[in-house]
């Protein structure tokens, strides 16, 4: 099939999920001074994806906040992947004149075919290979590179104001927001990281990490380059990257020219882990962002 007619059959499907999410929208916003409204788009980046999209009401161009969703390594999990982990949150921001993109990364949903005995693999690239030696870093820049993608695509088609981008992301898609910063993009002005890291919970044990000094060292090394302002949210029953390594991954990063502030939440739930996919978690977050985008401008 050819790349135009594959894109244009994309944009169809796009079409029909955004017609379940748009109506929902538009009630929820009745009762706030700017009306915002929710969509699915089809990207034609070099690795074509689904997103979800939450924008104010308008032609703007917008301020764009693209939000990095987490990673599973269990190709079942990731066929079932949600469209979106963070509705509410994505919601926040865009009621805040934020343009919000939160792609679905390549590998997941309706591009999960992962069935190797039948020779079928899917485009799964953010890998960090065996525990014995895992490469933290390139998994983080291949996400990473995906923002980039998204950022010129915007902009080419003046929907963005192409500078000042916010880039958040939770767990594995912090992590990569993390590697992001290492870049130095100039249209990002600010990283929100919930919760970032890789190789957390192996085997489904609880603090647990695949590597905890790799995991540092290569946080060290994306600090000796990164210059972009950073929030750095982490929750103290956080079972995937609890307060002990969270702490020794901002020393290594800051004390390698890194800028982020960091701050420990206190528990949240069950599992603090996901504490941005929850609405109940607005109130204690959104003050930290508010603030810390606030002392950008």
């Amino acid at each position: 099939m050819r790349p135009r007619a594959w894109i244009q059959r994309l944009l169809v499907v796009a079409q029909l999920l955004a017609s379940f999410l748009i109506a929902p929208s538009l009630a929820d916003d009745q009762a706030t001074s700017r009306s915002i409204q929710e969509e699915v788009w089809a990207l034609p980046l070099a690795l074509p994806m689904f997103a979800y999209v939450v924008r104010p009401v308008g032609d703007g161009p917008f301020p764009l906040a693209i939000m990095n969703h987490g990673v599973s390594l269990d190709p079942i999990q990731r066929s079932f992947f949600p469209l979106v982990e963070f509705r509410d949150a994505a919601k926040w921001f865009a009621r805040r004149g934020y343009f919000v993109v939160a792609p679905v990364g390549t590998g997941y949903g309706a591009s999960a075919i992962d069935i190797p005995e039948r020779g079928l693999y899917g485009p799964f690239f953010s890998k960090v290979g065996k525990c014995s030696n895992p490469n933290f870093r390139d998994a983080g820049l291949a996400v990473a590179q995906v923002d980039l993608w998204i950022i010129d695509f915007l902009a080419a088609e003046k929907r963005i104001t192409p500078k000042d981008v916010v880039v958040v992301g939770q767990s594995a898609g912090a992590w990569a927001s993390i590697a992001l910063s290492s870049l130095n993009p100039p249209q990002v002005g600010a990283i929100i990281a919930f919760a970032g890291g890789r190789g957390g919970r192996v085997a489904g044990k609880p603090n647990n990490n695949c590597a905890p000094d790799k995991l540092v060292e290569a946080t060290a090394d994306f600090g000796r380059t990164s210059r972009v302002p950073m929030l750095w949210i982490y929750i103290e029953n956080d079972t995937f990257f609890g307060p002990a390594l969270s702490k020794r991954m901002h020393e290594a990063f800051t004390s390698a020219g890194g800028k982020a502030q960091y701050h420990l939440v206190p528990p949240f739930g069950d599992e603090g882990h996901f504490f941005i996919g929850s609405p109940n978690a607005i109130p204690i977050w959104s003050p930290l962002v508010s603030r810390f985008l606030d002392e950008l401008k």
